[in-house]
């Protein structure tokens, strides 16, 4: 009776969710990889892409990475292993490339970008500017998540999206300690949270500087079409979009997450008195400002800067996390703090990434999208290049998602007499806004280390937003882009 009771107590209970979705990634896999050639993709022009071998392998490893993200059969670092894995095994890459990628500068500035955030809540940096926001925005919860949404959106435009959310992540998770509710998951906290990955997507597409894809898609326009598009110009046009959803996404909050409690009693006054006891800023915090304001100014500076834009981003932000550990802001026990799994998550999606676009495969599937619409109108072409450019950007890093896109959609454009500065805009509004995903941007990760939400959640929730976004570009397209000035169509 007592080894049986025993016996019950260790037998593992079988996670039948987990074994469905692990064993329909595989065979999803394993489906695709023994299927027949596909057709080839056929543009306009009768230029055909053919799907290679290895090509439609990668799109076996893209699926099985997909369903495993989105329900989080394996840790989600261990998916992005798998990717690179997969490659390997099945020899689509050889090993130095598909491993290689989880290297690349992007990774590494996904690191320092993390590590900031670290130093800001070691130092004290983190409680004091918490404080003194909520002593700003008051009680009131909805104040609470347009103030920090305003906050996150404002910072994007000067500084990267990843390092904002990175700098943003203990200061939201100062605030929601006040909410009284220890570690419990909420909808406030589930709110706040994904409210600062989706709105630090919307604000990062108002200048060059909120991410690398703004200048990776400007230099794909300029070599295909010959035109420029200035820091300004591009300012110009995305500045109501990216404020717009900011203040739409803020509205979906307060609907899908309305907050339990309207207000926080008192926490405003105590927020002032926090501020109060923390007395002057430290040596440390001091210290820590001034490395963190310099290698931001440093890249603010590169746009402008011919001679400091041949520095890559990645090895400035890495000065920071150097400068920490030299002056002893930082040591041993916070470098083996860091969460790596969201670093392997985009070491993966670098991976996978690379591995669709060599293979030929992100072309293929791009042309065989955009192909199904040459015979629609001028608008739903447009809206059908942001959809794609939308999906892409969900499973693959933001930058990939254009490299893929943008280069087929303006190539197809003149033959439906759309002007090329409007496909432009609209695919790097889509790219800048993945609310699928984890994978699709870096603050999306850094919002799921709160512990407030599931992966599934996250996506479940990202269908009705990303709705909005679509939305959102169809009425700029439709209405307010012409109205500023911009030509929807090809004249002369």
């Amino acid at each position: 009776m007592n080894s049986s009771l025993e016996l019950s107590e260790v037998s593992p209970e079988i996670n039948w969710k987990r074994g469905i979705f692990l064993g329909l990634g595989l065979l999803l896999f394993v489906l695709l990889y023994l299927a027949p050639p596909m057709p080839d993709a056929l543009d306009p022009a009768g230029t055909r892409f053919p799907l290679s071998h290895e090509g439609k392998a990668a799109l076996a490893i893209f699926l099985l990475a997909g369903i495993w993200w989105v329900f989080e059969v394996v840790p989600i670092g261990v998916t992005s292993l798998a990717i690179g894995l997969l490659q390997v095994v099945f020899l689509v890459r050889p090993a130095e490339e598909a491993f290689g990628d989880f290297m690349r500068p992007s990774v590494l500035f996904i690191f320092a970008s993390i590590v900031i955030g670290q130093v800001f809540t070691k130092t004290g940096l983190t409680q004091r500017l918490a404080y003194r926001m909520l002593a700003v925005v008051g009680d009131r919860t909805s104040r609470i998540y347009l103030g920090c949404f305003i906050i996150t959106s404002a910072l994007t435009h000067i500084m990267a999206h990843t390092a904002v959310a990175a700098t943003l992540f203990p200061l939201l998770m100062t605030i929601y300690a006040h909410y009284g509710e220890g570690q419990k998951q909420t909808r406030f906290g589930k709110g706040l949270f994904i409210g600062m990955a989706y709105v630090a997507g919307a604000g990062s597409i108002v200048t060059l500087l909120g991410a690398a894809r703004g200048a990776v898609a400007v230099g794909f326009f300029h070599d295909i079409t010959g035109e420029a598009v200035s820091f300004f110009e591009l300012s110009y046009y995305m500045f109501p979009l990216g404020w717009l959803m900011t203040f739409l996404l803020w509205l979906f909050f307060m609907l899908f997450f309305k907050p339990e409690k309207e207000e926080i009693p008192g926490l405003q006054q105590k927020a002032r008195e926090m501020c109060e006891t923390l007395g002057p800023m430290t040596r440390k915090e001091i210290l820590s400002g001034l490395i963190i304001f310099g290698c931001i100014l440093v890249m603010g500076l590169q746009s402008f800067i011919p001679a400091l834009s041949v520095i890559n981003k990645s090895g400035i932000i890495l000065i920071s996390t150097v400068l920490f550990f030299v002056f002893n802001i930082l040591d041993i026990e916070d470098l083996e703090e860091i969460p790596w799994n969201i670093i392997l998550l985009f070491a993966g999606a670098m991976s996978i990434g690379f591995c669709l676009w060599e293979t030929g495969a992100a072309k293929w599937l791009a042309v065989q999208w955009l192909d199904l619409f040459k015979e629609s109108t001028p608008f739903v072409f447009i809206l059908s290049v942001a959809f794609f450019v939308m999906m892409m950007t969900n499973f693959i890093m933001n930058v990939a998602a254009i490299a893929i896109s943008l280069p087929v959609a303006l190539v197809l454009a003149p033959y439906l007499n759309v002007a090329p500065e409007v496909i432009l805009f609209a695919s790097l509004a889509a790219a800048g806004m993945p609310f699928l995903l984890l994978v699709g941007a870096a603050p999306n990760a850094i919002a799921y280390e709160s512990k407030q939400f599931s992966t599934a959640e996250f996506f479940l929730y990202g269908i009705p937003a990303s709705v909005l976004l679509m939305a959102g570009i169809a009425f700029m397209v439709r209405i307010l882009w012409p109205l500023m000035g911009m030509e929807l169509m090809l004249t002369g």
